[in-house]
């Protein structure tokens, strides 16, 4: 099966995305560092508050993204892959709210 190519929801904020999670990513350097120069217990708790948050704005952005496009065009096609991207969305929100 050949998938046809897909505009993606979020390409629209893509380099937003992408600067956050360099940030992130720049978060857990740090964080290793904290950890590799016995930083005090509660500080290195801090920054894994800090990037477990940033992390879930990332994938809440994400998720808005989905829904708002991908959901809503597969929704007014409808068919199958309406209830495919629903399916898609609900589990992701699963996923989300377990984390």
């Amino acid at each position: 099966m050949t998938e046809t190519p897909h505009h993606h929801g979020y390409l629209n904020r893509k380099d937003d995305y992408l600067r956050r999670l360099r940030r992130i990513e720049g978060q857990a350097r740090g964080l290793q560092r904290m950890v590799e120069e016995d930083k005090y217990c509660i500080d290195i708790l801090t920054q894994i508050s800090a990037i477990t948050k940033a992390l879930q704005s990332v994938g809440l952005g994400l998720l808005e993204e989905h829904l708002s496009h991908c959901v809503v065009d597969a929704a007014a096609a409808g068919g199958q892959d309406a209830d495919v991207k629903l399916k898609e969305a609900t589990d992701a929100i699963a996923r989300l709210v377990r984390s």
